[in-house]
């Protein structure tokens, strides 16, 4: 799915303030089809900022909600209106462990992946914080390690299927 995103629109100078509506022209083909040109009409939403200025929104064409990215090919709608999910919606338990490990490792300054070990405190952080999160990288190692059989069966069914 392409997307346009209203914040970058806004940065580059390319909405003007107060504006309603906004054309948009794409050009779309399916299946190795002939190109065809689609033509909308957005409509946008101004809100204030806290410290001045004001931030434009689009309203989804399909279900009216206040959006900052819109999707599509041939229709262009929000992420709810083309069942779309976040990356992270789509990770399994051990994908999520994986990522929140190394997550952890980059606040402490250690290298990433569980298996290079474990560092030491960084300087100025306190222990108590430290402790924290030495016991949040653990539980997330249990965590990954225990659904590895699971990960790995799945692995191994998709190679055989493949290889068929």
């Amino acid at each position: 799915m392409q997307a346009l995103d209203v914040r970058e629109l806004q940065r580059e100078g390319l909405l003007r303030p107060n504006r309603t509506r906004i054309a948009i022209s794409h050009q779309t083909r399916s299946h190795g089809e002939e190109w065809e040109t689609m033509k909308y009409s957005v409509r946008l939403e101004w809100t204030p900022c806290y410290f001045g200025g004001r931030r434009a929104w689009f309203l989804c064409p399909a279900c009216g909600r206040r959006v900052a990215i819109l999707y599509g090919n041939s229709v262009i709608t929000c992420r709810h209106c083309c069942n779309l999910a976040y990356a992270c919606q789509r990770e399994s338990v051990s994908e999520r462990a994986m990522r929140r490990i190394d997550s952890i490792r980059v606040r402490l300054g250690w290298g990433l992946g569980f298996l290079n070990g474990e560092g030491s405190k960084p300087k100025g952080m306190h222990w108590r914080t430290f402790e924290r999160l030495k016991v949040a990288h653990d539980a997330c190692v249990d965590a990954s390690l225990a659904s590895f059989p699971e990960s790995l069966k799945k692995a191994l069914v998709l190679n055989l299927n493949t290889a068929e």
